[in-house]
C-alpha cells in the first residue's frame, strides 16, 4: 500500500504529532493504521514515567507500568510506519496551510498538527516527596483513591480543591487529614463549614521534611519538631499545562490555562489538533488515548476531503494504477 506521502513535496509530512505520551501514541497509532505519513515527536516528558503501576487502564486486570505502556505504545505505532524523533519543539509558525517546527535537533513541516503535549503537576515543595511520586505521594483520587483505604492519608492544600479532596477520600478512609503546609486557608465559607460538619483535622503548620523509606511515607516533620504518621499524600498545589506552542499560533486558551477544543479535538486554530490533559479533559491515561484516537480520526477525515477537493488522491490513483494491480483475476 502506498503511503500518502506529498507527492509535490515530499519533506512534508501528512501529520506531525507533538508528544509521545498517551494521546500523541494512540493519534499516531490510528493514524499510521489509516496510511497517514506521520512523525511523532517526543521530547520524553511523559507523566505516565511517573506511574509504577496503572491499575485503571482497560484490559490490564493486574496493572501496567506507565513506562512498559510507553514502549508497547511506541511499538505499536512503529509497526504501522509511524517514524519517531526524538526532540524538543521551540517553536511553530504557519504559512499557505503548512506549518514549520523548530526544534533543537531539527526543523520539520507538517500539513497537519496534533498537540498532545500535556501537563505537568505541581508536586509540594518539601524535602522527600520527589522520591515518593507515583508510590506514595499522588495527584489524582479518581486513579489513586483505591489504593490507600484504610489507610492515614494528608491531602495537601489550603484551597476549596483541597478540601473537597479530602471529602472525597473519606469514600477510602475513614483517617484523612488536610496539610495546608503553611499557607493561610483561603478556602470558602461552605467548605470551612463541611470541615467543621465532617470533622476534617486541618495541620495549620509548615511541613519541615518528609520521612519515607524505599519510597513509602512515613510520616510529616513538623518545623517545631512534631512528627504526623502519615501513609500517603495527595498534593492539590496545582498543574502547569504546557500550551506554549499552541499559544505561539493563536489557539485559545480557557480560564484554566488549557487549549480549547471541539468534539473532534480540532482547537480554534485551521488544521490544528490538540488532545490529552493539555485539553479540558478530565485528566485519565483512558481519556487521553480515547482523545489521541478521536484527533486522529478527525484529522484522517479532513485529508481525505482535502484529497477530493484539490484532486491529489487521483494522483496516488494514478501510481497505483501504473505500478500495481488494480483489477481482481477472473478465473
Amino acid at each position: 500500500m502506498i503511503q500518502h506521502k506529498d507527492l509535490d513535496d515530499p519533506g512534508t509530512h501528512e501529520v506531525i504529532v507533538v508528544g509521545g505520551g498517551i494521546a500523541g501514541l494512540s493519534g499516531a497509532i490510528y493514524l499510521g493504521r489509516a496510511q497517514r505519513d506521520t512523525l511523532v515527536i517526543d521530547s520524553g516528558r511523559s507523566m505516565a514515567k511517573w506511574e509504577p503501576v496503572v491499575e485503571n487502564y482497560l484490559g490490564f486486570s493486574e496493572g501496567v507500568g506507565g513506562e512498559e505502556l510507553l514502549r508497547q505504545g511506541r511499538k505499536q505505532a512503529s509497526r504501522h510506519e509511524v517514524r519517531f524523533a526524538d526532540d524538543t519543539i521551540q517553536e511553530i509558525t504557519s504559512a499557505k496551510g503548512i506549518f514549520t517546527l523548530r526544534g533543537r535537533e531539527r526543523n520539520y513541516r507538517a500539513k497537519r498538527l496534533l498537540l498532545a503535549t500535556g501537563i505537568f503537576h505541581l508536586p509540594p515543595e518539601i524535602p522527600g516527596v520527589r522520591e515518593c511520586l507515583g508510590h506514595s505521594m499522588f495527584f489524582c483520587k479518581d486513579c489513586d483513591g483505591v489504593r490507600v483505604r484504610e489507610k492515614r492519608v494528608a491531602i495537601f492544600g489550603a484551597n476549596n480543591e483541597a478540601v473537597e479532596y479530602a471529602l472525597g477520600m473519606l469514600m477510602y478512609s475513614a483517617c484523612v487529614m488536610i496539610a495546608a503546609n503553611g499557607e493561610k486557608p483561603h478556602w470558602s465559607a461552605q467548605h470551612a463549614q463541611w470541615i467543621e460538619e465532617y470533622e476534617l483535622p486541618v495541620l495549620l503548620e509548615r511541613v519541615r521534611d518528609v520521612e519515607h523509606r524505599d519510597r513509602q511515607i512515613l510520616s510529616l516533620q513538623l518545623e517545631k519538631g512534631e512528627r504526623v504518621m502519615i501513609d500517603y499524600i495527595f498534593t492539590t498545589r496545582g498543574d502547569v499545562f504546557h500550551t506554549a506552542l499552541a499559544e505561539q499560533l493563536g489557539a485559545r486558551i480557557d480560564q484554566d490555562g488549557q487549549i480549547e477544543v471541539d468534539l473532534c479535538m480540532r482547537t480554534t486554530v485551521p488544521n490544528l489538533y490538540a488532545a490529552g490533559c493539555v485539553t479540558p479533559a478530565n485528566c485519565q491515561m483512558i481519556i487521553a488515548a480515547g482523545q489521541g484516537a478521536a484527533a486522529a480520526q478527525a484529522i484522517n477525515r479532513d485529508l481525505f476531503e482535502e484529497s477530493l477537493k484539490n484532486h491529489s488522491l487521483r494522483r496516488y490513483r494514478e501510481v497505483q494504477l501504473r505500478e500495481e494491480s488494480t483489477v481482481p483475476p477472473v478465473k
